[in-house]
């Protein structure tokens, strides 16, 4: 714990690199903390539509690395480590890593979220062995292949229409009778050949052996069951905070209100109960859970932190001890 920083951006998506490229903008010493790929869970996604200055689109991974690399350019400091405590409170802010332990003035959570899994019998056992939670990722491994996959949003409807350039067959698993997705998703997805909507169906489990083989379904209406042979399922049925690891810090989730999801909860300048906290991003409640608003939150909250870090200062004295 060598160097203190102003700000410490937990998080790598586009909020964090967006509040990391407005903080070190505005001359703050900032860093952001990642665990995994820079530019967050829109990695994940093969085309990204609706960001603004990309007429043609852009695909996730792609938006990710320029967000980096604008931020950098600023000087924005950046680690891949995975952060396992965070001690919040007083004037000088601590979060502990696997890789040592780094201070500054201000936290700006921002560790986004994650897909949410079925909770169903052989979805743990057949992890890795068929059963997966990114079609652009794996969609390789399933070359003239049949799979499932369970959802009825955008991110379900943009990674089934992703596997049809692999796989052979594609059932997409929907338990109401309409999907989510955006009508141009839908009509996009009624309009492949390979994808098959099984409509008003749950999965009860997934079966092996070894690798998935098969999956047991019902019908939500006739209470029918079924068996489905595949070679795989892929998982899209929402997103969850990250903040699990937040519930284990008695003191800390009693002054950061989260709400019965998990979700922090800010005020519209991203500024949570703890003086010098903010949150922004998918992992705040509320959030329209889309790279531009995330992006939006990240502003809103570094220009804040700004202003909390000058205050401060303004406060302390020009010789604080």
């Amino acid at each position: 714990m060598d160097k203190e920083y102003d700000v410490i951006i937990i998080g790598g998506g586009p909020a964090g690199l967006t509040a990391g490229l407005y903080a070190a903008r505005a001359r703050l010493i900032s860093l952001v903390l990642e665990r995994g790929m820079m530019g967050g869970l829109i990695t994940e996604t093969p085309l990204v539509e609706n960001y603004p200055g990309f007429a043609k689109g852009i695909s996730g991974s792609e938006l990710g690395l320029l967000m980096h690399e604008q931020a950098v350019s600023f000087g924005l400091e950046t680690k891949m480590v995975n952060v396992t405590d965070l001690q919040p409170f007083g004037e000088k802010k601590v979060v502990v890593t696997d890789h040592g332990n780094f201070s500054a003035k201000a936290i700006i959570i921002a560790t986004g979220s994650e897909r949410r899994k079925l909770g169903i019998p052989g979805e743990e056992e057949f992890a890795g062995k068929g059963v997966s939670y990114c079609g652009t990722c794996d969609a390789p491994f399933f070359k003239n292949k049949t799979v499932a996959i369970v959802g009825g949003g955008n991110v379900a409807a943009t990674e089934a229409l992703h596997l049809t350039k692999f796989a052979s067959k594609v059932y997409l698993i929907h338990r109401r009778d309409q999907l989510r997705a955006a009508r141009i998703m839908h009509e996009r997805v009624a309009g492949e050949s390979k994808i098959e909507i099984l409509w008003d169906t749950i999965i009860d489990s997934i079966e092996g052996p070894n690798m998935v083989k098969r999956l047991k379904l019902h019908h939500v209406k006739t209470k029918e069951a079924s068996t489905l042979d595949v070679d795989g399922v892929f998982v899209s049925v929402g997103i969850v905070p990250n903040t699990s690891f937040f519930k284990s810090w008695d003191r800390f989730r009693e002054s950061l209100p989260l709400d019965h999801d998990g979700y922090v909860i800010t005020n519209d300048r991203m500024e949570t109960d703890i003086p010098g906290v903010f949150a922004a991003g998918d992992v705040r409640l509320h959030s329209a859970k889309q790279a531009i608003t995330a992006a939006g939150d990240g502003a809103t909250a570094a220009i804040y932190v700004d202003r909390y870090i000058s205050n401060r200062s303004i406060s302390l004295g020009p010789n604080p001890v």
